[in-house]
């Protein structure tokens, strides 16, 4: 699989549930706006992106290249709607060993999570919603995809775009996320124009990627870990996921990751963090 993904151009990689290219890539210039109401706090108004073109929704790709070395470490928590049956069955969507390890190594990160996994999973999500060394963003709450045939997702109709997103802050409240970002990840990283209009309402920046990890259903943490070690520059946003059954090698990829990218320099950021700069 390793070697797939390094032969894939514009970073995609395979997974029906984790991530693919973007079809409109569009980086507007930063700015302070208000969250949508779904994600407001009353404290805070986090770093968005200006509209794109014809109002859409913008989308944020990486971070500066030339204004210090800071990248930033996402990760997707995924679970669709459907996959219910399958956690009750003792399949794990969720990985406190990994969570555990950002924790120890100290590393702000931005966990992209989806509504079915904030309901799955209430306890773990308020812990990073409250914890102030995580920043928690909406990835839907289905993971079905935004556009047809990406990567034999389900998909979400036109009509229900809004919706789902809107359902995943929902699902975050719920669990006692006091402050979900303002940012929204595609499921499988697949967009269009057509989906892009359709969140515009919601005043969320999509956040796509730079580093494709390739951790999905990865067994090799070495490989893993020598594809981000190749693939980071300054302001580069690295997508991994934080469920154990897909993606099994991540935190032995972190805990190697983390310590050699200090020791080149680079400091681990948040999103918000590079949007804002």
């Amino acid at each position: 699989m390793i070697t797939l993904v390094r032969r894939v151009t514009a970073t995609c990689f395979l997974g029906a549930a984790l991530t693919a290219c973007a079809a409109v890539p569009h980086q507007a210039a930063p700015r302070v706006a208000h969250p949508s109401p779904s994600t407001a706090s009353a404290t805070s108004a986090p770093p968005t992106l200006a509209p794109g073109p014809g109002g859409l929704t913008p989308v944020f790709k990486h971070g500066s290249r030339d204004r210090g070395k800071t990248v930033a470490l996402t990760f997707d928590a995924d679970m669709t709607a459907d996959q219910g049956p399958r956690a009750a069955a003792g399949e794990h969507f969720d990985n406190p060993g990994l969570i555990a390890a950002l924790r120890a190594l100290k590393v702000p990160a931005t966990v992209f999570m989806t509504g079915r996994w904030a309901e799955e999973y209430p306890d773990q999500a308020r812990s990073l919603g409250r914890d102030p060394l995580f920043e928690v963003a909406n990835h839907s709450y289905s993971h079905y995809a935004f556009t047809d045939d990406c990567y034999g997702l389900p998909t979400v109709s036109g009509d229900r775009m809004r919706a789902d997103v809107e359902r995943a802050y929902a699902e975050f409240r719920k669990a006692g996320v006091p402050d979900a970002r303002p940012y929204f990840r595609f499921p499988g990283g697949c967009y269009d124009r057509r989906a892009l209009k359709a969140l515009t309402p919601v005043g969320v920046t999509a956040v796509q990627w730079d580093v494709v990890s390739g951790d999905a259903f990865a067994t090799d943490a070495e490989a893993v870990s020598r594809q981000v070690l190749e693939g980071v520059r300054p302001g580069s946003v690295v997508v991994m996921h934080c469920t154990r059954s897909a993606a099994p090698t991540t935190e032995r990829v972190v805990r190697t990751v983390v310590p050699e990218l200090r020791a080149r320099g680079f400091r681990l950021v948040k999103v918000s963090a590079l949007i804002g700069s």
